[in-house]
C-alpha cells in the first residue's frame, strides 16, 4: 500500500461559538485508494481530554513524580476519526465541547490537524487521566463520567449530526453517554442516520447499547464484555460469539455483526453466513486495550468505505487492533506493524445461519 499525504478540508464550526476557535487543516496517512474513499462522519457525545502521563513505578505512599507523555483529544468518535486519518482515510469528527476543557479539545483537535465540528454545550467537557507505569508495563485508565447534557442540547447535537450526514455514505458513532440524555439516545441517532442516507456504524455499551437495538443500523461492534451483557452469560469463544452474532441479526438490530473476542480475533456474521478472524501472532508484548476497539472500528468503516466486503473490512480491522495493543496509555497504532500483521489475519468460514 502507497503512503499518501494530503491535507483535510476546513469546516465550520456548528452551534458552539464560545468553544469552537479556527479550524486547522492537515493530517496524512496511507489508503488503498485515498483519492476514491468517501469521507466517514463520526460521533463522540462525551468526548475527553486525554492526559497521559507515565512513572517508573506507583509509590503507595508519598508523591509520585510523573512525566507528561502527551495531551490528546480523545473520545470513541474521536479516535476512530483519527485511525481514519491514519489509515489514509478522510474523516470529521462531531462532537460537544463545553468551557475551557472544551476550549482545549478543539485546540488539540486543530493542531493536530482532525477536522471536526464542535457542538457547544454548558457543562464542562471531561479530562481523563492516563497513566504508564515503566517497571511494570502497565496502563492505568482512569476516567470521570462527564457533562452533564439536557434534552435541548442534545437535540442541537442531533440537528447537526443529521445535517453533517447527508453528505457522507458512512457515519460512525462511538463511545458512551453522558449523563441527562436518555438510553434511547443511540436509537435517535440511528433515526437521523437513516434519514439522511447514510451507513450508520454503532459501536456502544451497557443500556446505551440495549436500548438502540430496536433500531436497525448497517454495522453493530461488541467487544466480548459488551456481548456477554446482551446475553447474560460469558462471551469467550467464536461459538459464544456466533449466539451473540445471530440474536442481532434475527432481531434486526443490524445488517452486519461483529463482535471481539480480544486476542482471539472477531467473529463477523451477516444474513449469509459468519466467519472467524483469528488475530495475528502477537510481535510484541501487549501494553494496552484502551482504544483498540475504535482503531478496529477505523479500519474496517475505511475498508466498507473504500468498497470491501465485511470480510475483508474486518480483517483491516483485527490487524489495526493487535497493532494498537502494542502501544502503551491511548497512544495511536503504527500503521507499518499494521500493515505487516494483515497477511497474518487468519480467516475461517462458518456454515451459514
Amino acid at each position: 500500500m502507497a503512503f499518501d499525504r494530503h491535507r483535510n478540508r476546513r469546516v465550520t464550526a456548528m452551534n458552539g461559538p464560545d468553544v469552537s476557535g479556527p479550524l486547522a487543516a492537515g493530517s496524512g496517512g496511507r489508503s488503498p485508494r485515498p483519492e476514491t474513499v468517501p469521507p466517514i462522519l463520526t460521533l463522540t457525545v462525551n468526548p475527553t481530554v486525554d492526559i497521559c502521563c507515565e512513572v517508573d513505578r506507583l509509590a503507595d505512599i508519598g508523591k509520585t513524580r510523573a512525566r507528561v507523555r502527551f495531551v490528546a483529544a480523545g473520545g470513541g468518535g474521536i479516535n476512530v476519526a483519527r485511525g481514519v486519518s491514519r489509515l489514509g482515510g478522510r474523516a470529521i469528527a462531531v462532537h460537544t465541547a463545553g468551557r475551557e476543557v472544551g476550549q482545549r479539545l478543539n485546540r488539540l483537535l486543530d493542531e493536530e490537524g482532525v477536522d471536526h465540528l464542535p457542538v457547544g454545550i454548558a457543562g464542562e467537557t471531561r479530562e481523563a487521566f492516563v497513566l504508564f507505569e515503566t517497571e511494570s508495563r502497565r496502563s492505568y485508565h482512569i476516567v470521570p463520567p462527564g457533562p452533564r447534557l439536557d434534552d435541548a442540547e442534545g437535540e442541537r447535537l442531533l440537528d447537526a449530526l443529521g445535517r453533517a450526514a447527508g453528505g457522507h455514505q458512512y457515519v460512525v458513532a462511538s463511545g458512551s453517554l453522558p449523563s441527562g440524555l436518555p438510553e434511547t439516545f443511540y436509537a435517535a441517532v440511528a433515526r437521523r442516520v437513516k434519514e439522511s442516507g447514510a451507513r450508520l456504524v454503532l459501536d456502544t455499551s451497557g443500556r446505551a447499547l440495549r436500548e438502540s437495538l430496536h433500531e436497525g443500523v448497517f454495522l453493530r461492534r461488541c467487544n466480548n464484555h459488551e456481548a456477554a451483557g446482551l446475553v447474560g452469560r460469558a462471551v469467550r469463544s467464536f461459538d459464544d460469539a456466533r449466539s451473540v452474532n445471530e440474536s442481532l441479526l434475527a432481531a434486526g438490530a443490524t445488517e452486519i455483526a461483529v463482535t471481539t473476542l480480544g486476542e482471539l480475533g472477531a467473529l463477523c456474521s451477516t444474513r449469509y453466513g459468519h466467519t472467524e478472524l483469528r488475530a495475528p501472532p502477537s510481535p510484541g508484548e501487549p501494553l494496552s486495550d484502551a482504544g483498540a476497539g475504535d482503531a478496529m472500528v477505523a479500519a474496517l468503516t475505511l475498508r466498507l468505505a473504500a468498497g470491501d466486503d465485511p470480510v475483508e473490512a474486518c480483517a483491516l480491522g483485527v490487524a489495526v487492533a493487535a497493532a494498537s495493543v502494542l502501544t502503551p496509555d491511548t497512544e495511536p497504532f503504527d500503521r507499518e506493524v499494521a500493515e505487516s500483521l494483515y497477511p497474518a489475519v487468519r480467516i475461517g468460514r462458518q456454515t451459514g445461519s
